[in-house]
């Protein structure tokens, strides 16, 4: 991982240097010139480079006593020097999302490049203190003012702070509460002060435990602890954050309480989700394989028996039930090529398609469900649809996912719709059904992949996943408008001057 930082910092280094240079100016014009600015980034870039390839600030003293002389010369405080190292940050972190470096976690990437600044702030601290120190000690009648401000400076840094920064006393009860924790949990100072450190704890027995677990660790053994678990927030929503928990002694060394820093590592979580998830798409793409094999083999000698009897018999109404089966055997062989391709696109070969004709093969294969004994089809299908540029069985697939959901949503007996329009510029696509509609909650979800409202063994969560991304890979659009009993309703955007580029 020190490799590809260091090759994204060496490979961007005049680009980085430039957009941290730029965004320092902006803010503090007023106070360090350009010339000065570019000197800052380029040393400080150079020690973050220094230290990722040794692990060493072997020039930090040099380092520290130059940006101190040229920070205190205006007065910069500490909350100042957080903001110029945030702004270093944010330039890199641009620079790698630019280009993101294969095989590699970004969870991990962003957490070492954090301990790095957070180094550099710390060991920045420490030196600022010493040589504050240092000039209060050569002159006793400015020690006053200058600790009042060094303890503004902390107030500042205590109440700004992005992290939740709070201190519970021995009784158990919030003594403080900063603009962080008001950020994430939603609790203003007025609320939060006073109450019981248990109040952001969600229900059951796992968090009172924890808490006791807490008390014990830090207020009996004295022990600081870090932990990843959840809080609740002030609408009830469940996060996932980080408490680092340290006892605060009395003067006389006895417990007296305990502050608690938390980060939110809610996007932090949904990013490691995500690689999990492309770890499951992994395995299933192998599975898929021995899969395909399997079903793959039955399937021919099926068809062939099916074309065999095609030929050998003379009734008319026999042989469309037997091109009705020879259609969908090929249907099926089609679905289990593409849960193969589900995390290994293969590339397609397209051509104009007639979008009617797909979307009445669409109803008429999903018309074979046992469940349509009571519902009835509506159609509304615009004639003299211009042609597409796509691949009709995927197409095919997203129509058949859809109205097989629609068929679940109205458990039977209802109504679906199927409208189509066109302008100049899109072809767009309403299937509609009056059933049980969804919650904002799932509407939010219904494109993830494994999401779904079924039982177990009823529904993979894949249909609708595969739909938006075969729909998305044609440079159209999905959405979804529902409500709770009123019903659903898809809508399948298409460009008509398709021009997706090849990757």
């Amino acid at each position: 991982m020190r490799k590809i930082i260091l090759q994204i910092l060496r490979k961007n280094y005049d680009l980085i240097i430039r957009s941290w240079s730029d965004k320092l100016f902006a803010v503090f014009e007023d106070k360090l010139s350009a010339a000065e600015i570019r000197r800052y980034v380029e040393k400080t870039l150079s020690l973050i480079i220094e230290f990722i390839e040794t692990n060493d600030f072997a020039s930090e003293e040099k380092y520290l006593l130059d940006i101190y002389n040229l920070f205190s010369k205006d007065e910069f405080n500490l909350l100042e020097i957080s903001q110029v190292l945030s702004q270093g940050r944010y330039s890199i972190i641009t620079y790698i999302e630019k280009d993101p470096p294969k095989n590699s976690d970004p969870v991990i990437m962003l957490g070492f490049l954090d301990e790095v600044f957070e180094e550099i702030f710390a060991r920045y601290c420490t030196f600022y203190l010493n040589a504050q120190v240092s000039e209060i000690s050569r002159d006793r009648d400015r020690l006053a003012s200058k600790l009042e401000v060094n303890k503004q400076y902390l107030s500042n840094i205590l109440r700004t702070s992005d992290h939740a920064i709070m201190i519970v006393d021995k009784n158990e009860n919030f003594i403080e509460w900063n603009k962080g924790a008001e950020k994430i949990f939603g609790f203003s100072a007025e609320e939060a002060i006073g109450r019981s450190s248990s109040f952001i704890l969600p229900h059951g027995k796992k968090y009172i435990d924890e808490l006791k677990m807490i008390q014990n660790e830090v207020g009996r053994l004295g022990n600081s602890i870090v932990l990843d678990t959840e809080r609740i927030t002030k609408s009830g929503k469940i996060i996932f954050v980080q408490l680092n928990v340290s006892r605060l002694p009395s003067s006389d060394g006895q417990y007296n309480g305990r502050s608690i820093i938390i980060r939110d590592f809610t996007e932090v979580k949904k990013l490691q989700q995500q690689i999990d998830q492309s770890e499951k798409l992994a395995v299933l793409g192998q599975l898929s394989a021995g899969i395909a094999h399997e079903i793959g083999n039955p399937l021919a000698g099926i068809s062939s028996i099916v074309q065999l009897l095609q030929r050998k018999v003379n009734d008319e109404s026999t042989n469309e039930h037997l091109a009705t089966l020879r259609a969908n055997i090929d249907r099926i062989s089609k679905i289990v090529r593409e849960l193969v391709d589900f995390s290994r696109p293969p590339r397609y070969e397209e051509s104009f398609v007639d979008l009617t004709g797909i979307i009445k093969t669409a109803i008429g294969i999903v018309k074979y469900d046992k469940r349509v004994k009571n519902i009835n089809f509506e159609t509304d299908l615009s004639a003299g649809l211009p042609s597409i540029k796509a691949e009709a069985d995927q197409l095919l697939q997203v129509f058949v996912n859809i109205l097989i959901n629609a068929l679940d949503a109205v458990k039977g007996e209802g109504t679906i719709s199927v409208k189509t329009r066109n302008d100049d510029e899109s072809i767009v696509i309403d299937i509609c059904d009056d059933g049980c509609g969804m919650t904002e909650e799932v509407i939010e979800k219904i494109f993830e992949p494994f999401f779904t409202t079924k039982e177990v063994g009823k529904g993979t969560g894949l249909g609708l996943s595969v739909s938006y991304g075969i729909v998305k890979k044609f440079n159209g659009d999905i959405t979804v408008t529902s409500a709770e009993n009123k019903g659903s309703c898809f809508k399948v955007v298409l460009p008509i001057n398709n021009s997706r580029e090849e990757n």
